[in-house]
């Protein structure tokens, strides 16, 4: 009985982690979940100012990339002694802008020994509102929420759990702190550039956010924390933020000339350094939006992590709701979409562990792909798949990481037609080859249901080979299919184009050699 109780308490048992690479700071965040109840078990936080070492090329330096390194290896000690389950890592503005940080990532996921997901700033704005929802009060009507981090802020309505409205604009406390504030030097002048700066950065949302409106305003990050500890300390504020207390706490820091001189209390030494444009970015956000109250939140983009993970293993995937309503908004056919999606799913059963696509993020995107392969038509007939390609590689996708995002757009970009100008390069290199084998057979799938009809397709064996495929069909099916017959022998001279021999099998009991 003791053994058995032990299982289901292992059962009922998860340690989650979540790790945000901040373009100001590193965090960490560790929960349990016993018995669908979950905890915050541990927090870890290290100023890493990774933006600080983004060059105008879009390299990073040696030293930020050390100390982002060194962090992570301290992260990943902690992971490792705390045994957790599900872990996910995720990169964020200065990621975003890094050109070619391949090499980087790398290093960083052996420094931790798990993945690096690099996101999207809506994808971002996304996870902060569900870290900030589920660690708010309950309550009716909308919910305004503003992040202030080292590379981007991001601006959010929603309702309950769910965001509504969502915006990243590139205004962060460290690039805000090297434009304007890079001497040390505070004065009037140097405070009225950066707000200014900052209207013009929120003026092409501003009044459309004012025209939704918000019951309730919160706060959710290091400086609008840092701004509160300040407003209260100096007898500002009472656990609320106001338009009076920032331009106070600006005075005082106006006040002071210079940061080697600034004392305001509750303001850490290595918040410091860049909190002249971080209070610049709140003072700019409450003016533009005319918010009168501000509260603070604890929860955040690592805790919108856990609860994105605690969701997905209750199958509530954000990306199943985002592929249903782009496949709604551009009239894709779920009929033919479902034949599509049938057949690849099919196909990629029959090949999975003979060409190494056991990444179970490989199914999914097939299974997205085809219900999404036909969204290009409603811009155009012609050259549907590139539209369809261009639209998911440009669009805002809710819960896709932008990996997962370009090869989603890939493999819809490249479902048929010739492959002139065919190119993964784009791709992290260890994508490139399974990506080009996806692609393969969502072609397949789709020219095999290209009378749109529910026929059903016969049953095929595949025989993979590492640059080619053999396919046999039923001896009579091609007599009995003349037109799909001659788009497989057009698609064979297309795949040849690219290195890959399709050979069709449809007489023989045995397959080529």
């Amino acid at each position: 009985m003791a053994a058995t109780n032990q299982a289901l308490d292992s059962e009922r048992s998860q340690v989650m982690a979540a790790v945000d690479l901040g373009s100001n700071s590193f965090h960490m965040v560790v929960a349990h979940l016993h018995h669908g109840q979950l905890a915050i078990i541990d927090r870890l936080k290290e100023m890493v100012r990774l933006a600080a070492g983004l060059g105008a090329d879009g390299t990073l330096s040696d030293e930020s990339q050390d100390r982002a390194l060194e962090c992570l290896g301290r992260f990943g000690e902690r992971i490792r002694d705390m045994h957790a389950d599900r872990v996910r890592v995720v990169g964020t503005n200065t990621l975003r802008k890094a050109g070619a940080p391949e090499k980087f990532l790398a290093r960083a996921e052996e420094a931790l020994g798990h993945p690096v997901d690099v996101i999207s700033g809506i994808e971002e704005a996304r996870l902060i509102y569900s870290g900030v929802a589920h660690h708010s009060q309950g309550g009716s009507g909308r919910r305004f929420v503003v992040d202030i981090g080292g590379g981007s802020t991001e601006l959010i309505i929603g309702a309950g759990l769910d965001s509504q409205y969502l915006e990243s604009l590139a205004l962060g406390c460290v690039r805000m702190t090297q434009v304007f504030f890079a001497d040390g030097k505070f004065d009037a002048e140097n405070f009225s550039k950066a707000r200014l700066a900052i209207r013009l950065g929120l003026s092409p949302i501003a009044a459309a956010y004012r025209r939704v409106g918000w019951e309730t305003a919160i706060g959710a990050s290091g400086t609008i924390r840092a701004a509160q500890r300040i407003a209260n300390e100096l007898g500002l504020a009472d656990g609320t933020l106001t338009p009076a207390a920032i331009e106070a706490i600006i005075e005082k820091m106006i006040a002071a000339k210079r940061l080697d001189k600034l004392t305001l209390p509750g303001l850490s030494e290595r918040r410091a350094p860049v909190f002249a444009g971080g209070i610049a970015i709140l003072a700019g956000v409450m003016n533009s939006l005319e918010i009168d109250e501000l509260t603070v939140s604890d929860g955040a983009l690592r805790e919108g992590l856990i609860y994105e993970m605690l969701g997905t293993s209750e199958h509530e995937d954000a990306r199943e709701r985002t592929v249903e309503a782009v496949a709604g908004r551009f009239h894709a056919d779920p009929s033919q979409a479902e034949r599509v999606e049938s057949t690849v799913l099919r196909l990629f059963d029959a090949v999975e562990a003979s060409w190494s696509l056991t990444d179970a993020r490989y199914r999914r995107l097939l299974s997205w792909a085809a219900r999404l392969h036909e969204i290009g038509l409603d811009i155009s007939h012609s050259h549907h798949h590139q539209h369809g390609g261009y639209l998911l590689e440009n669009a805002d996708l809710p819960g896709f990481v932008l990996m997962e995002q370009q090869m989603l757009a890939a493999l819809v970009r490249y479902q048929r037609r010739k492959l002139d100008g065919f190119s993964l390069e784009h791709l992290q290199t260890h994508r490139r080859e399974p990506v080009f084998r996806l692609i393969v057979l969502l072609r397949l799938a789709v020219l095999l249901n290209r009378t749109r009809s529910p026929v059903e397709i016969p049953d095929i064996e595949l025989q993979p080979k590492p640059k080619g495929l053999v396919l046999r069909f039923p001896s009579q099916w091609f007599a009995d299919n003349p037109l799909t017959e001659a788009s497989i022998v057009e698609e064979q001279a297309w795949l040849e184009t690219v290195g890959f021999k399709l050979q069709i099998d449809n007489h023989s009991n045995d397959f080529a050699p």
